[in-house]
């Protein structure tokens, strides 16, 4: 099943790795993370791959968590496949490129910021709807998207949630190029083979570099991000919203300072 959910794919040095539930719009659940984490540890442990290659099946990258799973308390605790994936996706050695079609919700953002080439269809929307759903922003994000944007900017998206299209992505440095809807992955194919072909040792190194200043920052601000992501899921804000979004209503946060 969990096989079923992630699908896999060497190819001449690049291993391709697409999130498999498009029923759903591939929203993430707890077993998909956990495949996602194998997947990107097989892809740092095995000298046959040289670039790792993410994306979503069905014309969608993916919505985001999935509800039922989110509303489990412990769906986000320090040892959960969630934080596993997340320090995974931190540290992975070799590169990684992302290709995005369609929705890329909530982690389907973040997870693009510690990607190191990122590539989007014309059409694709992109959000971060933490603070609409009474949460805070995780992944390190808090720290990685004022540096890449400043903090205007990174403020407008984090704090008002709203949708965003591909090309404020571009502008805001997320994603590196465009392409026509409907030949996105391919295009990101041509480059992480372009990328495979490279110097491997060189690659690992100059990625490393590039990390290094915002290494050990990242992870405190991911791990205080976490702990107040769990507590902010045990808020009556965020029980306003779940419900409300279960219900198909506007939420009230009315009630609450």
């Amino acid at each position: 099943m969990t096989k079923d959910l992630i699908r896999t794919e060497p190819e001449e040095g690049v291993l391709s790795v697409a999130m498999n539930r498009p029923d759903k719009k591939n929203a993430l659940n707890m077993a998909m993370y956990g495949a996602l984490e194998s997947a990107l540890t097989l892809a740092d442990s095995d000298d046959r791959v040289r670039v790792l290659l993410l994306s979503g099946s069905g014309g969608t990258f993916t919505s985001g968590n999935d509800l039922a799973d989110f509303l489990d308390s412990s769906f986000i605790v320090r040892d959960s496949p969630v934080v596993r994936f997340m320090n995974a996706l931190f540290q992975a050695r070799k590169p990684i490129v992302a290709a995005v079609e369609g929705m890329a919700i909530g982690v389907g953002v973040t997870m693009l910021l510690h990607c190191d080439l990122v590539y989007a269809g014309e059409g694709a929307l992109f959000q971060t709807p933490f603070v609409n759903l009474g949460l805070c922003p995780e992944a390190g994000s808090t720290l990685l998207m004022p540096r890449m944007m400043g903090h205007q900017r990174a403020a407008e998206l984090l704090l008002l949630g709203e949708p965003f299209p591909a090309s404020r992505a571009r502008e805001v440095g997320i994603v590196n190029e465009l392409f026509p809807d409907g030949s996105v992955l391919e295009s990101a194919r041509v480059k992480a083979r372009q990328l495979a072909a490279q110097p491997a040792a060189a690659v690992r190194m100059t990625k490393a570099l590039l990390k290094r200043e915002s290494g050990a920052a990242l992870l405190e601000t991911a791990r205080h991000e976490i702990d107040c992501f769990t507590e902010r899921l045990q808020s009556p804000e965020a029980l306003e919203a779940f419900q409300a979004f279960m219900q198909h209503r506007k939420p009230d946060f009315s009630r609450f300072s």
